[in-house]
């Protein structure tokens, strides 16, 4: 449906950004911490407790994680007895990559203020453990542990906070029994990244208190073999984030004594200056800065296969990520002999294409696309050097084989390809959907019809997590393809409604369409206002 001639505005936007552009600067880091709880099981052996966060949050919905979050304001005002074990002697930054730090040149103490308050704050909202002195004890009074689990319920419903639950009672959080494990930065796959530390804490099954999950920002919890909860990743049940499975592997193989300075030294999980950074098995993900449409800063290239791979989207312009993305490759093919041999593309856009040329001179590979976006990168001296076609499917070898299956899903640009892992159901998405907001349909490259047939069409294929180019890993796939069919037909409606109200320009539909987004965003807004009109006259509804 979509006219063959070039790109509009945003392509536009794009290409502006991308004259005289910089490398962005982001905002500090906010401190969080998680508590890693642990047990000996007689029968099983070594146990931790994780919890699995609820799908229908926004922010890693659907994640398998330890209690844990960001630490709030009020955090800092709360007294805690006794400190963290392990802190000494431990440096600030260790192992952190230069790739991960993004110029943080530092990240400050490992006990910012409030950071353990805000543990066993988040410990206590997730699980109902309190870790308080005169707490620690084997059998607990009924009538006690009945109060904690009313406090605990009235925390999550909110009509109550943790310092009033404290001075109550007279409990006073102890730190004395936790222990340091490590230290992780998330990449920057959004405006919001976080300055994580991680806390072991042994937790007897003899002890009173034992985890109970309230539902809220958790659904379940369960105690787990490090092993199992491993084994679980690697066969694509779950979606965890790279320091849990760091943590389930070193406690796996050596236990807590053994494996404790690995957890605070994780230098083997680095892929030279990144983190590897592997939500779903056989995807391994590489942020890199790219002069993109904001709140964007970043676009996500991809590389994919468990032996032979594909690179995806090599999309900055930057020598200093261009020369991190190709050390991070060299690392991947000599520590997990994954070996690039092909570059593939979703689309043409700037932002996605940036680094191109640099990849396929250093690794000799040649660069597949569909024949839509060969067409359109011919005038900016970027080459095509073969064909992605619709339904095609490419068996990468590898122990095992990966075989991935080319999604044709034109929309955003009428080349624009989405690429489905058909072993876990991981679908790299491209600009079909994004981690945060949603994506500009701009005519007459963007066509509006195309882009929601394009949303059916991966909806019917079930995927089990996508991987957008811009911001995190979304688990809850359906559902997110889902809200995006929703809304788009919803802003349609508002379309429709403003026409039927005499309403003829977009211009003069802006306010009473899109009176939920800035006036600086108004320009393509515009522009989706003419996708949805193209639309509507399609259908015959105007």
């Amino acid at each position: 449906m979509s006219s063959k001639e070039g790109g509009g505005l945003y392509e536009k936007v794009l290409e502006g950004l991308g004259k005289g552009a910089s490398l962005p600067e982001l905002r500090p880091p906010r401190a969080s911490a998680s508590i890693v709880l642990w047990r000996r099981n007689p029968e099983r052996g070594l146990e931790v407790f994780w919890i699995k966060r609820a799908e229908m949050l926004a922010f890693m919905g659907g994640w398998y994680a330890f209690p844990g979050g960001g630490i709030a304001r009020t955090d800092g005002q709360i007294e805690v007895e006794g400190l963290p074990r392990g802190i000494d002697g431990a440096p600030p930054d260790a192992a952190l990559p230069e790739a991960v730090t993004q110029g943080v040149d530092d990240l400050g103490p490992i006990l910012a203020p409030g950071l353990v308050a805000g543990a066993l704050r988040e410990l206590f909202e997730e699980t109902g453990l309190l870790v308080a002195a005169g707490l620690d004890g084997g059998e607990m009074a009924a009538d006690t542990s009945a109060i904690l689990a009313r406090a605990q319920g009235a925390l999550l419903e909110k009509t109550t906070d943790f310092q009033s639950i404290l001075t109550e009672h007279g409990w006073r959080l102890d730190a004395s029994s936790l222990v340091y494990a490590g230290r992780w930065l998330t990449p920057p796959l959004g405006p919001v990244r976080f300055d994580n530390r991680f806390f072991l804490l042994e937790w007897p099954s003899d002890r009173g208190q034992q985890p109970v999950i309230h539902p809220g920002e958790a659904e379940l919890g369960e105690w787990v073999r490090p092993g199992d909860g491993l084994r679980r990743w690697q066969n694509g049940e779950i979606v965890t984030a790279p320091p849990i499975l760091h943590i389930l592997e070193v406690l796996g193989e050596g236990g807590v004594d053994e494996g404790l300075e690995k957890l605070r030294r994780p230098e083997e999980i680095n892929l030279g200056p990144f983190r590897r950074v592997e939500f779903r098995p056989g995807v391994v993900l590489f942020p890199l800065a790219t002069p993109t449409l904001p709140p964007a800063l970043f676009t996500n290239a991809y590389v994919v296969g468990s032996g032979d791979a594909v690179l995806i989207d090599p999309g900055s312009p930057f020598e200093r990520d261009i020369s991190w993305l190709e050390r991070g490759l060299e690392a991947l093919r000599e520590q997990h002999g994954r070996r690039v041999t092909a570059i593939w593309l979703t689309h043409h856009h700037p932002d996605h294409v940036g680094g191109v040329e640099a990849l396929r001179r250093a690794l000799e590979v040649p660069v597949l696309a569909h024949a839509a976006t060969a067409e359109r990168l011919a005038a900016t001296g970027i080459a095509v050097d073969g064909e992605l076609v619709d339904g095609e499917r490419v068996v990468l070898a590898g122990g095992p084989p990966f075989p991935m299956r080319v999604i044709h899903t034109p929309g955003h640009a009428r080349g624009h390809l989405c690429f489905l892992d058909e072993t876990f159901g991981s679908l790299i998405a491209g600009d079909m959907v994004a981690g945060a907001g949603t994506i500009v349909i701009d005519p007459p490259e963007g066509n509006m019809e195309d882009y929601l047939s394009s949303l059916d069409k991966l909806f019917d294929l079930a995927p089990q997590a996508l991987f957008p180019a811009h911001g995190p890993t979304i688990k809850n796939a359906r559902a997110k393809l889902e809200d995006y069919r929703r809304h788009r037909r919803w802003r349609e409606e508002r379309v429709l409604e403003a026409w039927s109200e005499g309403l003829r320009e977009p211009v003069q539909m802006l306010e009473r369409v899109y009176d939920d987004v800035p006036a600086i965003a108004h320009p393509l807004a515009e522009r989706q206002i003419v996708a949805h009109l193209e639309r509507l006259r399609y259908l015959g509804r105007l």
